[in-house]
């Protein structure tokens, strides 16, 4: 009799054990888990608002230049001849180089929007669930991926057109020749509308980044319903 109670006491505990499972599943069920297609929607509309941010922040006068953060400056393979040359009074040419590069990045910022809007709607639910579980720049590291080759052939005709219209690379020319002229300095000839564009590339990834951070962190970020929904969870 007593291994009778015994195995319907341990029955009547598997029940309730298998009851309160199953209503912890409905209630997942009802309090609304995200669904694949929920995740990929929240995403992507994440990365619209971010490209359309770092787009439009990078795109503009002084987006560059106003930012230290990202500011083209002079060329490293060049930057041990740069004290040097602000010595002999080349102050001003320098200084309306390092500004030439940067108008010209900002001239070709905004043609990478199309690009990423494209690595956006290609995006796979596997794609988006390691970017939703990654880091606070996995979006970015995975558009880097993604569209750094495509986007550095995109922007280098678009950066060379600005190099031209802004006289980087006459200007860099007219620095190039003074510097040869003197005789205790060596400059290294490097391809100036390459580094634009590299360095174009780099910041307007920085930017992406810090506008994913802020979805990611900051709850004030999420203006969306749908972004709140995603990564409020």
């Amino acid at each position: 009799m007593k291994h009778q109670v015994l195995i319907v006491s341990m029955l009547c505990m598997l029940l309730i054990s298998a009851i309160s499972s199953a209503q912890l599943d409905i209630f997942k069920f009802f309090k609304g888990e995200l669904s694949e297609e929920k995740i990929i929607a929240g995403l992507k509309e994440a990365l619209n608002i971010g490209t359309e941010n770092s787009v439009k922040s990078t795109g503009c006068k002084d987006g560059y230049f106003g930012n230290e953060t990202i500011k083209i400056v002079f060329p490293e393979k060049l930057q041990n001849v740069e004290g040097t040359l602000r010595k002999i009074g080349l102050n001003s040419a320098m200084d309306e180089f390092i500004l030439s590069m940067n108008r010209a990045a900002e001239s070709a910022a905004p043609h990478a929007k199309q690009i990423f809007l494209d690595a956006i709607m290609e995006m796979s639910f596997d794609d988006a669930r390691k970017i939703l579980k990654g880091n606070d720049t996995a979006a970015t590291e995975y558009f880097r991926d993604k569209t750094s080759n495509k986007l550095s052939k995109e922007f280098q005709p678009v950066v060379n057109k600005a190099t031209d219209e802004f006289g980087v690379t006459k200007k860099y020319k007219e620095l190039e020749k003074q510097v040869k002229a003197i005789p205790f300095i060596k400059i290294e000839t490097i391809d100036i509308d390459q580094y634009v564009v590299d360095k174009a590339l780099d910041g307007l990834f920085h930017v992406l980044g810090e506008e994913e951070k802020k979805i990611r962190t900051d709850p004030a970020a999420r203006v969306t319903d749908l972004l709140k929904e995603v990564f409020g969870s």
